[in-house]
This record gives C-alpha cells, structure tokens and sequence, in this order.
C-alpha cells in the first residue's frame, strides 16, 4: 500500500485513488462511445467520430493512474455523445513528501504548505505534455481549442489549472475543471492576458485532510488577484479528498454549458477521407466506431473503405 508522509497526516493509497471510490456508473445504455488504451494513453471516443466537437483531458492525482479516471470519463461521454476524452497517466518518478518513493506523479511534491508549493520540479514538463495533447487535436481533426476542456483531480486539477490559465490566448480553453485540487506555483502563476474569462469550476470537500479547503479558496483569491473573472468554487460539506456521484454531476453540467451539443459546424472535427487511409488507419477507424464485427471476412482495402463512409453516411 502506498503512503503519503506529511507533518500532518498519513494519508493511504484509498486517497490517491479517488474514483475507485465512487459508486459505480455503470449503466445498460447503448454504448456510444469506445474506449482504447496505449501504453498508459486511454481515448474514449464517440463512435460516431464525425459528430465530435469537443474535447476533454481529464488528468488523474498523485499516485494513480488514467485507468482511475477511466468510468468517470465513460459516464461523461454517456451523456455527451459529441465529446473525446483523453486520460494520460503521469510519468513515475521520485516525490520528496513521499520520502523519494518513485510513483506517478505530473510533478515532484515537496510539502502541503504554501511554501513547499511554490516549488513544483517537473511541472513545466507537465504542461508541455498537456499542451502537445491539445496540439495534436487541433492538428489533426481541425477541433477549435476553444471546444477543449482541461481537467483533473488533485494534483492533476492543479496542472490543469496552472496549464490552462497560461496558455496563448489564441489556444483559449472553453473551460477548466478542478477537483479537490490547488494552484501550484503561485507566485510565479500569471494568466495570459485574454484568458481572463475563462470558466473555471473548481470542486471541494469541505472535510478534506489533504488538500485542506482553505486552499481552494486562497486559490482562487489568488487566480482572481490575477484576472480571473470567472471561478466558481462548488463546495461539498463532508466529502474529504475524493470524488462523489453528486460532483461529478455537477460537473457533467459545467461540461454541457460549455460544450453545448448544439455547436454549429464549424466546430465538428474535420475527418480523413477513408479513401486517403492506411490499412492500419482504416482498422483503427473501425474499431472505435464499433464496427468490428462487420468487417470480418474482409480481405480488400476497398471493402473496408466503403464500410467506413457507408457508416458516417448513415447507411
């Protein structure tokens, strides 16, 4: 079992792995979405991958991994068929307030205090990651960033609050989630200018014993001594440093007002046409849309490009 060592408490590996936690959301619906792992790297995509548009990377805490926050992110896509979630798994390696302990970890954690947490080694090399993510998003489908959506819990909330409010404007988010999380860094934090209006939901217990609540609202303080405009803080009386049903709720609607269903055109993804694929792009296509099943027997890659734009055409 893992442990966390700090002057305060000790705190279990149940902490770190929040979601597992949660009551289950499991459900007889049809399912709308795959789900894919590579090598730490899970994708849950909406099968009908010509309605996408939006994004969400849902970044996991300290000590876990994107599996955590994988039947989060399948719930979520439940509800919104139109969206991808990314979950990336941080990298292992030594955490100081862990006695040196190699774990996952976006950054190296030195103490709970405000003092110990303005120094965050690795973190830039955090950001780099979660900006490459979103790069390569709007690189390949054409998906405006101003349809993505950062998010994490814990530490992963932190990097995505810190990563999100100083991105170019012209990569603005649609919003930030974060869930018992902090900002790090907080002295030399500074939002880009024009990201001041982002929307920001930052959720907390009330109860919680690791990050304490009064962090949450020094946070916020802080990121609105910066700019900030728009961060609103959901708190939720008992809940310690986990995640609940009712929160994720709460989230799921902060999702679906920034990523509305109805958004026009030119915010849906821009796919490549089958004929253009690879043999190997062409069976990952078909995979995700869950049409596995009618391939078999294919031998031709004529068959398989034709099942490909019958199924974005409906047919």
């Amino acid at each position: 079992m893992i442990q966390i060592f700090s002057s305060r408490l000790v705190v279990t590996a149940l902490t770190l792995f929040p979601s597992r936690l949660v009551a289950s959301f499991s459900t007889n619906l049809k399912m709308s979405f795959s789900t894919h792992r590579d090598n730490g790297l899970i994708t849950v995509t909406p099968k009908n991958e010509g309605g996408q548009s939006g994004l969400v990377v849902i970044c996991h805490g300290l000590g876990d991994s994107a599996e955590g926050f994988v039947d989060v992110a399948e719930h979520l896509a439940k509800q919104m068929p139109h969206v991808k979630f990314i979950l990336p798994t941080a990298p292992t390696q030594p955490v100081t307030m862990n006695m040196g302990m190699a774990m996952a970890s976006w950054y190296d954690i030195v103490g709970l205090d405000e003092r110990s947490n303005e120094n965050c080694k690795g973190i830039e090399s955090s950001v780099s990651t979660l900006s490459n993510i979103l790069k390569a998003e709007h690189d390949t489908t054409g998906l405006p960033y101003h349809r993505m959506v950062l998010a994490g819990f814990s530490q992963g909330g932190a990097l995505s609050l810190f990563t999100g409010m100083q991105l170019p404007v012209a990569k603005k988010l649609a919003g930030i989630v974060v869930m018992s999380g902090y900002l790090p860094c907080a002295q030399s934090f500074k939002i880009s200018p024009g990201l001041e209006d982002t929307p920001i939901l930052h959720c907390h217990g009330t109860a919680d014993p690791m990050v304490r609540h009064d962090m949450a609202l020094k946070s916020q303080k802080k990121v609105q001594e910066g700019g900030s405009t728009k961060y609103e803080i959901k708190s939720y009386d008992g809940m310690q440093h986990t995640v609940i049903p009712e929160e994720i709720t709460f989230v799921q609607t902060f999702l679906q007002s920034i990523l509305s269903v109805d958004a026009d055109e030119s915010c849906k993804v821009k796919l490549k046409n089958p004929s253009d694929m690879t043999m190997k792009e062409l069976r990952a296509t078909i995979v995700r849309a869950g049409l596995t099943h009618k391939s078999v027997g294919m031998m031709e890659k004529s068959e398989f490009v034709n099942l490909v734009k019958n199924h974005r055409e409906g047919k």
